[in-house]
């Protein structure tokens, strides 16, 4: 690609830029929270059917995809989860394919009032786009098909086929993105543009959710002492499960990429509830746990692990040692990924890497994050390199969630000029 090119693509994504925002605000105006996003999704596959590309619109079915490695157990049906994809078939397809991936749920807002401004009114204030889902990640989303309306502008699109993935459970599982593989979607490589500052991410942790469901003995109050607390029973099995944390984070334990992080698993106790009386022992308890793990550590042994630690601190415990913990997993079972450990990621990196330069005169910065993306889906069970690379966000899963609108406009020219050196270009 000459410098003439690069220019007029650069100058496309200007062109096109007041009408990505514009997208944007749109698609975030959207309560997208998980089996809500089917009215986000009818937008998407609209905006994806009005610039000719091939729509797939379909449900996804747990009976489809629970074979496959990289499923996540689920509690309940999918009868509200719905995938869109929308293709571009090349005429000469003298380039490489690729995978244009984001995902449209979100997380929950939680209490409105602590929010500046209504979390689905998106508004704009300093440059910033503020709005939940703003940053993870509907400007990733909106960055992927502006770009390729920035190649159209100019009378070029890709010179290989793309698709243009906008799934669901990427907050919860990941299933939307195996449905997707499951669906036959392939290319040479995966670009998904998840909020990390315009650095590349080199690698990822697993992640397991799972619910700890305890019982008791209920007795009035006033004879507590003959009861068994469900609660409070809670409380050593979680400072065992943290002991646990500890052990995963030693330096002997840690994947290479992680070596300079002292603690880059986090366990999380997210949720908690349990009783059904103030004057009354609780009779049950149920806390969910999120729990990392490294790239290369077994799911199956972690779990092997996570339930005799429940098991043995059960066993301090008068009633528990007789009426054992019931764990339950449902949500992310995911492995971890790390991209430098895939060998054919070097071409795709390497074009990213041109990209990122010529629009912001850097080298890319990489990072290894201690969350995990939909990229594990291409990169383990696909052998496809996944790059992600996308925008500047902040507060994402929190209050006044934003999105820099300035990194945005670098993401999308940079998307751009990685869609044109890797497919290739080709006339419309």
């Amino acid at each position: 690609m000459d410098s003439k090119d690069q220019t007029a693509i650069l100058n496309a994504v200007d062109a096109v830029f007041d009408d990505e925002v514009a997208f944007l605000a749109e698609l975030c105006a959207h309560p997208s929270t998980r089996g809500n996003e089917q009215s986000a999704q009818a937008f998407m596959a609209a905006a994806m059917a009005a610039r000719g590309l091939k729509v797939d619109r379909w449900q996804v079915r747990v009976e489809d995809i629970a074979h496959l490695p990289g499923f996540s157990p689920v509690i309940g049906n999918y009868d509200d989860a719905v995938n869109v994809v929308g293709t571009r078939h090349s005429r000469t397809r003298i380039g490489k394919s690729l995978i244009l991936n984001g995902h449209v749920d979100v997380v929950p807002t939680g209490p409105l009032d602590m929010w500046d401004s209504p979390p689905f009114q998106p508004r704009v204030d300093d440059g910033w786009m503020y709005g939940r889902g703003t940053g993870d990640m509907k400007a990733g989303l909106a960055s992927n098909l502006y770009a390729l309306d920035a190649l159209a502008r100019i009378g070029l699109a890709p010179a290989a086929d793309v698709h243009l993935q906008s799934v669901v459970e990427e907050e919860c599982t990941g299933n939307g993105a195996l449905a997707c593989l499951q669906r036959g979607y392939r290319a040479d490589a995966a670009l998904i543009p998840e909020p990390f500052a315009e650095t590349l991410v080199t690698a990822q942790l697993g992640v397991i959710w799972f619910q700890v469901h305890l019982k008791g003995i209920p007795v009035h109050v006033a004879f507590a002492g003959s009861g068994a607390n469900a609660i409070e029973a809670a409380l050593p099995l979680i400072a065992a499960l943290h002991q646990m944390e500890a052990r995963w984070n030693a330096p002997s334990c840690r994947h290479a990429a992680y070596q300079g992080h002292d603690h880059a698993l986090n366990l999380n106790i997210g949720r908690i509830s349990g009783g059904d009386w103030t004057s009354s022992v609780p009779a049950w308890c149920v806390f969910d746990v999120r729990m990392a793990l490294f790239p290369g550590q077994s799911l199956d042994d972690a779990r092997r692990e996570i339930e005799a630690v429940l098991h043995g601190a059960a066993q301090s415990h008068a009633f528990l040692r007789n009426n054992a913990p019931e764990i339950i997993y449902h949500g992310f079972f995911a492995e971890g990924y790390a991209l430098a450990d895939h060998k054919s990621a070097a071409p795709a990196i390497a074009a990213l890497q041109g990209a990122h330069r010529a629009v912001t005169g850097a080298d890319l910065d990489r990072a290894a994050i201690t969350a995990t993306t939909d990229a594990r889906f291409f990169g383990l069970y696909a052998d496809t390199p996944a790059l992600v690379y996308g925008p500047r966000a902040e507060a994402i899963h929190g209050f006044n969630e934003r999105v820099d609108l300035a990194s945005v406009r670098r993401v999308t020219q940079t998307t751009a000029l990685f869609i044109a050196g890797w497919c290739g270009l080709e006339e419309l």
